[in-house]
């Protein structure tokens, strides 16, 4: 397991008021629910060969992927989430167990190599400063058994984008890109793109890959 990475400005913003406001904001709607479903009954269709038997999200909030998967995927579900009231809810609502989610963070996630088949983010990356990317990636890798997947904001070069009045919180990039940069051991399985006008997601782009 990586060294942690403790004490990051994005990260003390995550785990202090900032994230509380952010999990108050982001309710499991619905709609919201229903995109998802249909954002992950796509991705999941890629996975056909080998359906996930058990899945880590990395950065969960409160759980609106793990909800959605639940719903269409009888999958173990594990999570890592830094913000202490997101995690209360996970547990309070039953997304996933207390013995299955973590306090920790993508650079030091407290769970053992290859814990969940599939391994992903949903909007963490585009967080994560651009010095501690890869050693986040390798502990998402390490703890993925075979699909790694990555759902995020695209850009074709490395960019910063101010984020609710605060600088250096969120930055793009081509994070498929950097994947398979940095790890040879992936093949890239499917990718697409969830357009804010039809799906009501934020124009995110999905990646996923297959260990070989």
């Amino acid at each position: 397991m990586a060294k942690m990475i403790s004490c990051t400005p994005q990260l003390e913003m995550w785990r202090g008021a900032f994230g509380d406001a952010y999990t108050d904001r982001n309710l499991a709607s619905p709609e919201m629910m229903g995109a998802r479903i249909a954002l992950w009954s796509e991705i999941l269709g890629h996975t056909i060969a080998a359906p996930p038997r058990s899945i880590l999200e990395v950065g969960a909030n409160l759980g609106i992927n793990l909800r959605a998967l639940r719903a269409i995927n009888a999958a173990h579900l594990y999570a890592v989430e830094p913000n202490d009231k997101a995690r209360e809810r996970l547990v309070y609502d039953g997304v996933v167990g207390p013995q299955d989610i973590r306090a920790g963070t993508a650079t030091a996630i407290d769970l053992p190599d290859d814990v969940a088949d599939l391994a992903f983010t949903s909007g963490v990356l585009i967080h994560i400063h651009p010095d501690h990317l890869l050693a986040s990636c390798r502990e998402i890798h390490r703890c993925s058994a075979r699909w790694i997947g990555c759902i995020e904001y695209f850009a074709d070069k490395p960019d910063m984008i101010p984020y609710r009045g605060e600088v250096d919180r969120l930055f793009k990039r081509d994070f498929g890109g950097f994947w398979l940069d940095n790890f040879p051991d992936l093949r890239i399985t499917a990718y697409g793109f969830a357009w804010k006008r039809v799906t009501g997601l934020d124009n995110l782009t999905w990646w996923l890959f297959e260990k070989r």
